[in-house]
């Protein structure tokens, strides 16, 4: 991991990037892939008092960045509450890649042969209706520009365009029409 501790307006000292660095040392623990953590110390004054801005930046491999910013009259006060809110977002990033499954239907073995059965039902029982295609056929571009002009309400159209692709065509709500 790339780290980089930068002061500006402000004289930074070993204690207080010791203290930054112990602080990029905690979020380890997650097991993210962190690429670069970069901190910014800033030495502000506003109306006579000085307080001081800690950012932290945190590159993680599959999301853009986190950045985190605080602002407090004291610096190691800064930096602890941004570093905790740093790894409340960095914990709830975790658990989200922790928790997300992706299910196959190789995962759902025999219950998804089961669901091609009718489960009891005979084949006497079962009724197929039938349905009006009519109204869901794909239309074409102009067609499609006169429906959505003529509704009140946003609506989604499907049509073929030139070259037989499906596409969507729908009206935002500013008025102007928007394409898939």
């Amino acid at each position: 991991m790339n780290r980089s501790i930068v002061g500006r307006h402000f004289e930074l000292t070993e204690p207080i990037k010791a203290y930054a660095n112990s602080a990029i040392d905690s979020l380890d623990k997650y097991h993210l892939d962190i690429i670069s953590a970069a901190t910014l110390v800033s030495g502000e004054e506003k109306n006579g008092k000085k307080g001081f801005v800690v950012e932290f930046v945190i590159n993680l491999k599959d999301k853009n960045s986190v950045v985190i910013s605080q602002r407090d009259k004291d610096v190691y006060g800064a930096i602890d509450v941004a570093i905790e809110r740093v790894k409340k977002t960095l914990r709830r990033h975790a658990d989200k890649i922790k928790n997300h499954k992706i299910m196959s239907f190789k995962d759902l073995g025999a219950e998804a042969e089961a669901v091609s059965e009718f489960g009891g039902v005979s084949d006497e029982d079962i009724e197929i209706v039938p349905m009006d295609l009519g109204l869901h056929k794909p239309i074409d571009f102009d067609e499609a520009m006169q429906a959505l002009k003529d509704e009140k309400h946003r609506q989604f159209i499907v049509f073929n365009d030139v070259d037989g692709n499906l596409r969507v065509m729908y009206k935002r709500a500013d008025g102007k029409f928007g394409l898939y």
